[in-house]
């Protein structure tokens, strides 16, 4: 055999040996609270479908109508024949969204959260690339570190919510163009970051806030406008980034901003130049979507997931000995575990009974704080909450 394939098995061995080989399922109905998952029906508590939206009847329909009105590609990139009428009314829809939090604000929408990220960090850099530092918060997601790197720029990393080290850091940096990057709610964690005091020090120091609100559009805020409308923050200096394949239930996602800056990334940002424009039926289907989270159907899914996410917190201090719930109010609701292949054979003991509930491990979490990442969403009920409770409270008095 090869010695190149050799390798590779070598290492995925490595994998094994640290039970921190991932595989895939693969699901064969809509995402859902119940699926049908390899074969078999699941009830399930790892999906990012927060509000339930992604199987609604009023977005599928649109969908369809889509690929009736625009086909079913783009056909180039946005900037020589693949930019839709579509796209351009759900830019402008989003941007009017976050239009109260951001000055001059102007949408660009992207075919995923990470191209976002890679486009938004590499295109801030591009204006003065000699002349930037990144201030990236430890626990951020992988794509903002990418396009970190990406950006080609001196990169220092603060400790998590740390605004007294990331004060020092703006305070000691000579940069003319400074950029602090960070999550708004954690994937892994499911806190939310000190947004406004961080915005604060980025205004006293002239800095760039670059904002990931990717498990906190469409869930936070009264209209679901994300983070931003949640914490009433607004300023020239946020870039924020939210996506709309999660919580909004379609694909893609999108950068906003001051106008000069979107005006700047259409010009300057290769990953948005150079990429397909995604299916325009896509954006069609979005801008139904948004019109459900912002209106009364949004608020009453969002006030059940919020009742749920109270069952659930205030239910698992007692039910579940053993494991370490992390203090969060949102609907990421991690159970600490530790050992890797502890937090693997509880998830597998989970599906066994019919739950699926994934194990995260290192390298997406620090070494030894492998967890179950438990996902709430709309399409949930408070009895398949307390069946998930029954369930691992058994699990856990049968290991005692």
């Amino acid at each position: 055999m090869s010695k190149l394939i050799d390798r590779i098995e070598q290492g995925l061995s490595g994998l094994d040996q640290h039970n921190l080989r991932r595989r895939r399922r693969v699901t064969s109905t809509p995402s859902d609270a119940v699926m049908t998952v390899d074969g078999r029906s699941m009830l399930t508590f790892c999906s990012n479908d927060y509000l339930g939206l992604s199987a609604h009847p009023d977005i599928r329909a649109a969908f369809k109508e889509g690929v009736d009105l625009y086909g079913a590609g783009s056909g180039a990139s946005h900037l020589i024949s693949g930019h839709s009428l579509a796209h351009e009314q759900l830019e402008q829809r989003l941007a009017a969204m976050q239009a109260p939090y951001l000055v001059q604000a102007r949408a660009l929408y992207f075919s995923t959260g990470y191209m976002a990220n890679l486009a938004m960090l590499s295109g801030l850099a591009a204006i003065s690339l000699e002349q930037t530092e990144i201030f990236s918060e430890n626990l951020n997601h992988a794509s903002l570190i990418d396009g970190a790197k990406l950006a080609r720029s001196k990169v220092k990393v603060y400790p998590h919510a740390d605004v007294v080290a990331l004060e020092k850091l703006l305070q000691d940096s000579t940069a003319e163009n400074k950029i602090v990057v960070t999550d708004s709610v954690f994937s892994m964690d499911g806190v939310i970051a000190p947004l406004t005091e961080i915005l604060a020090i980025c205004e006293r120091y002239d800095a760039w806030l670059v904002v990931d609100d990717a498990h906190g559009f469409g869930v936070l805020g009264a209209t679901g406008a994300g983070v931003l409308e949640h914490l009433k923050l607004r300023s020239a200096n946020l870039v924020y980034m939210g996506t709309l394949g999660k919580a909004a239930g379609v694909s893609g996602a999108f950068v906003a901003a001051h106008a000069s800056v979107v005006e700047w990334l259409i010009n300057r940002s290769r990953p948005y130049i150079y990429t397909t424009a995604s299916a325009p039926a896509l954006a069609h289907a979005l801008l139904t979507s948004l019109e459900i989270i912002s209106g009364a159907e949004g608020a009453q899914r969002r006030a059940h997931l919020h009742a749920l996410t109270t069952q659930f917190k205030t239910a698992v201090g007692t039910a579940i000995a053993g494991m370490s719930l992390m203090e969060s109010n949102t609907q990421i609701q991690p159970l600490i575990v530790g050992d890797n292949h502890a937090a693997l054979q509880i998830a597998a003991q989970l599906y066994e009974r019919g739950i699926w509930v994934p194990a995260i491990r290192p390298p997406t979490v620090p070494a030894g704080t492998a967890r179950l990442r438990i996902t709430l969403s709309a399409a949930h009920n408070s009895a398949q909450v307390t069946r998930l409770l029954d369930e691992l409270s058994s699990l856990q008095k049968k290991v005692a």
